[in-house]
């Protein structure tokens, strides 16, 4: 595995609070790599560290084996959670700006961009200021400044963050795109259905430190031995009393339940028939992203870090 990006063993304190504490992960080169967490995690912090924004206490992060520094920002696409547009400039002028910072100008960012804005249904307000766009308007403009310049390595935090879901889907496009391009890209989310779908890699932080992290298909095949996907009509409020069971997250047609051991799968498949509950779909072996996330990161106690490859 070729690593683009490798986060080695960051620290930052903030007075007595510890935002990240020894965190650390690799980003393959071409891959989608989420950093998952709740709000509060420490996500944006271990961002900004590898940014340069915030320089860590302890650890360093490198980039295809050298320390970042002003190179790294040169070839990098960033997208920071707290959104910032010089809003009395024209949208045009804001975008050759922003790519005249990386070092691109000319003909080409001016075509690029105008190709970008057609596509994001905002050819029609080049000459606007970006004051006058929607809110959701100008995080599509910010995206645009963050790629726009071409960037070998794109980090976005929390960009699907107020896009409603003809815009979001837009920006899931573009990142699979970029992907198909060969970039590594990183997104930080606490939202579980869009890192599922988009990421190939993960780091999961919970009170600043990594408590998961790997490959996502061999994460959900470690975590997903003894789990059950089920769909069904009925109660099966009775499955909290059976000695089988290890745990359950019901959503009132939908359920994930833990059996506490791979054998008694069938047993419980039995058992809901048995008391009549309309069995619709019973996926042994299925687990979404979703329910690891509040299996890991709900538990009380001293977290353990899990690295699966």
């Amino acid at each position: 595995m070729s690593v683009a990006l490798e986060v080695r063993e960051v620290c930052k304190n903030f007075g007595a609070i510890k935002a990240v504490d020894r965190v650390s992960f690799v980003v393959p080169e071409g891959s989608i790599f989420a950093i998952l967490g709740r709000n509060g995690a420490g996500k944006t912090t271990t961002i900004r560290m590898m940014m340069n924004i915030y320089l860590p206490d302890k650890g360093e992060v490198f980039f295809r084996g050298t320390k970042v520094g002003q190179e790294f920002k040169n070839k990098v696409g960033y997208l920071p959670e707290e959104r910032g547009l010089y809003k009395k400039m024209k949208v045009m002028d804001l975008l050759r700006f922003f790519a005249e910072l990386k070092g691109k100008r000319g003909a080409e960012i001016t075509h690029r961009a105008k190709s970008y804005l057609e596509r994001f249904q905002l050819s029609d307000r080049i000459k606007d200021k970006v004051q006058d766009l929607s809110k959701g308007n100008q995080q599509k403009i910010q995206f645009l400044a963050t790629i726009l310049h071409d960037p070998e390595f794109v980090i976005l935090d929390e960009p699907f963050s107020g896009l409603d879901p003809i815009n979001t889907n837009l920006l899931k496009d573009m990142i699979l795109e970029m992907k198909q391009q060969g970039k590594a890209i990183i997104f930080s989310t606490h939202l579980m259905d869009f890192a599922e779908k988009l990421c190939d890699h993960l780091a999961l932080i919970d009170q600043g430190r990594v408590v998961l992290s790997g490959s996502l298909s061999q994460i959900k095949e470690e975590f997903s031995r003894r789990h059950v996907h089920l769909v069904y009509k009925g109660d099966i409020s009775f499955l909290h009393d059976l000695p089988i069971i290890d745990k359950i997250e019901d959503f009132g047609n939908t359920a994930g339940i833990r059996v506490k051991d791979p054998g008694q799968i069938q047993e419980l498949l039995r058992l809901l028939v048995a008391r009549g509950v309309e069995v619709k779909k019973f996926d042994a072996d299925e687990i979404s992203l979703h329910e690891i996330f509040v299996q890991i990161t709900g538990d009380t106690g001293e977290k353990t870090s899990t690295k699966i490859r």
